[in-house]
C-alpha cells in the first residue's frame, strides 16, 4: 500500500511543479522593471507606494504568466523541435490543454482584478500590455523587426506602470533607456534563435527568415552603444542633476558598460543568450554587476551624505 501512496504522492508534486512550470515564474523578474521609476525617484521605502508597486507585480506578474500560456499553445509543435523549449509542460504534454486554460483564465482574472482595484490607469495599461501580447502570440511576432519591437514596447508598458501606481513621472529618458535595453536583449535571443536554425537546420520562428548573422551583429552594436551614451548622457543631464542633488551618477556608468560587455560576450564567445533571465539567473558576473550598480545607486539617492563617489 505504502509504494501505492507514495507513487500517487510523487505523481501530485510533479503535476504542481509542472503548473508551476506552465506560468514560468523565473520570467517574472522581467516585471522588477515595475519599481524602476521610484527607485530613480527616491522614494522606494514609501511604505504605500510599496506595497501598491508589490500588488503591481503580482497583477503583470499573473498576466504576463497568461500570454506565456498562450504562447506555448501556439507554439506547440514549434517548441518540440526545439532543443530546450521541448520541455515545456504544453509542448511535452505533461500538461492538458484544456487544463491550461483553465490556470490561465484563472490568472487573467485574478490579474485584471487586482490591476482594477489598485489603480484604473494601471488596468488600462495592463490590459493594454496583455492585448498588445495576445496579437504577438497570434502572428504580429512573425514579423521580423516588428517582433523585437514590441518586445521593447512591453518593457515600456511595464515602467509605465510602475510611473502610475508609484505615483511618480517617468522621465523620457527612462523610457528610452528601458527600451533600447529591451530591444538589445531581443536582438541577441534573435541571434541565438538564428544561430540554432544553422545547427539544426530547422526554422525556430518565422521571423527569422528576415535576420541574418551579420545584421543582428550590426544592430547589437548600435543598439549598445546608443544605450551606452543615452545613459551617460542621461547621468550628466543638468535636469537630473538638479532634480537629484548630485553630479555622482555618471559613476554608475561603469556598471552598465560592463554589463553590456558581459552580456556580448556571453553572445558572441559562450552563444548562451536563448533567454536573458536564464543568464542573469546563471552568470555571477552579471548578477554581481546588477548588484553592484544597484547598490551604487542606492548610495547616491538614498544617502546622500556618504561621500563615497568623491
Amino acid at each position: 500500500m505504502e509504494p501505492i501512496l507514495s507513487t500517487r504522492k510523487n505523481n501530485a508534486v510533479f503535476l504542481i511543479m509542472e503548473y508551476i512550470k506552465l506560468l514560468r515564474p523565473k520570467e517574472w523578474i522581467k516585471n522588477l522593471f515595475i519599481f524602476l521609476p521610484v527607485f530613480f525617484a527616491g522614494k522606494l521605502f514609501q511604505v504605500d507606494r510599496l506595497l501598491n508597486l508589490v500588488l503591481a507585480f503580482a497583477a503583470f506578474s499573473l498576466v504576463a504568466s497568461c500570454v506565456y500560456i498562450i504562447n506555448d499553445y501556439k507554439d506547440i509543435e514549434a517548441d518540440r523541435k526545439h532543443p530546450t523549449k521541448q520541455s515545456r509542460p504544453l509542448a511535452a504534454g505533461t500538461v492538458s490543454v484544456p487544463v491550461a486554460f483553465v490556470i490561465l483564465s484563472v490568472c487573467c482574472i485574478a490579474g485584471l482584478f487586482i490591476a482594477y482595484q489598485i489603480k484604473l490607469l494601471f488596468f488600462v495599461l495592463l490590459l493594454g500590455y496583455f492585448l498588445l501580447n495576445i496579437g504577438y502570440c497570434l502572428g504580429l511576432k512573425n514579423i521580423s523587426i516588428l517582433d523585437i519591437s514590441l518586445i521593447a514596447v512591453g518593457f515600456v508598458l511595464r515602467v509605465k506602470s510602475g510611473g502610475v501606481v508609484g505615483g511618480v513621472s517617468v522621465t523620457h529618458w527612462l523610457t528610452i533607456m528601458v527600451f533600447l535595453l529591451a530591444l538589445f536583449l531581443a536582438i541577441t535571443k534573435r541571434r541565438d534563435d538564428l544561430y540554432l536554425k544553422q545547427i539544426s537546420g530547422i526554422d525556430m520562428r518565422k521571423a527569422i527568415k528576415g535576420y541574418s548573422l551579420e545584421l543582428l551583429n550590426i544592430l547589437l552594436a548600435i543598439t549598445a552603444a546608443i544605450i551606452i551614451i543615452a545613459y551617460i548622457m542621461y547621468t550628466i543631464s543638468p535636469d537630473v542633476i538638479k532634480r537629484f542633488g548630485t553630479y555622482r551618477l555618471y559613476y554608475t556608468s561603469l556598471f552598465v558598460i560592463a554589463g553590456l560587455f558581459r552580456y556580448l560576450q556571453i553572445t558572441y564567445i559562450n552563444k548562451g543568450s536563448e533567454s536573458p533571465t536564464k543568464a542573469l539567473y546563471k552568470d555571477t558576473f552579471l548578477q554581481v554587476i546588477l548588484i553592484l550598480w544597484v547598490f551604487s545607486f542606492y548610495i547616491i539617492l538614498y544617502l546622500p551624505n556618504i561621500k563615497v563617489f568623491d
